[in-house]
């Protein structure tokens, strides 16, 4: 078994437990290999209001997170709403224990930190939600009738030119929002697309998505964020 990595803050995006492409198992393993003092969940955990479509695997990891809450771990889950989170913000309080933040503001060794799911800076799904639903409707068909690895659903995710438009879209409002409240340091999931950008000297990070192969997600240590992939 690997040795468990210590850092501060371990930051995870876009789980969407229920759905066809998740992968909490590999989820769940990334997590305890680390030990944290603060796990931020930056939005969409869960797919959609279906909870029959979640398996044991998604349990497993929810019953995981649940246990982070207990004071004796002494770590704080800061769970930040995303757009598919957005119904479930009773029901998730008492699934994870912790309180639905629209965003995060914390400060870390003299560096200020923002995290925000990022839907709030997609304008497509803003104006275009009957076509968003559409979309979100079709590509979970197309995740049934795909084979079990769902290789042409994950296709069809990465080669969807729409997720660079929306990448810059949100990347734009987040840092224009973090750079408000003083933010060096700004985090965002949403677009599932992994990246790291400087923009207006603040730096910039996408947490990706545990929807895709590899999956993706951040760490802070000493202040210093650093972006990670896992297999």
């Amino acid at each position: 078994m690997p040795e468990r990595k210590t850092v501060d803050t371990m930051i995870i995006s876009d789980v969407h437990l229920g759905s066809e492409v998740s992968r909490p198992e590999a989820a769940l393993a990334t997590l305890k290999n680390h030990s944290f003092g603060r796990l931020i969940l930056l939005g969409d955990i869960f797919d959609d209001l279906n909870f029959h479509r979640l398996s044991r695997e998604h349990w497993e990891l929810l019953s995981y997170i649940r246990l982070l809450t207990n004071r004796k771990r002494k770590v704080e889950v800061v769970w930040v709403v995303g757009n598919h989170d957005e119904l479930l913000v009773d029901v998730m309080k008492y699934l994870i224990g912790s309180e639905a933040k629209k965003y995060f503001f914390w400060e870390e060794n003299g560096r200020k930190f923002f995290a925000i799911h990022g839907h709030q800076f997609d304008y497509f799904l803003i104006h275009n939600r009957i076509m968003s639903n559409l979309a979100t409707l079709l590509y979970k068909i197309i995740q049934k009738l795909d084979t079990k690895k769902q290789r042409l659903s994950r296709y069809i995710k990465r080669a969807s030119k729409g997720w660079l438009r929306v990448s810059k879209d949100v990347a734009a409002g987040a840092v224009r929002m973090g750079g408000e409240k003083g933010a060096d340091y700004v985090f965002c999931g949403h677009t599932h697309k992994a990246l790291h950008w400087t923009l207006k000297n603040i730096k910039y990070f996408n947490t990706g998505c545990w929807t895709d192969i590899p999956s993706s997600y951040v760490t802070i240590t000493n202040g210093n964020p650093e972006l990670h992939q896992a297999s």
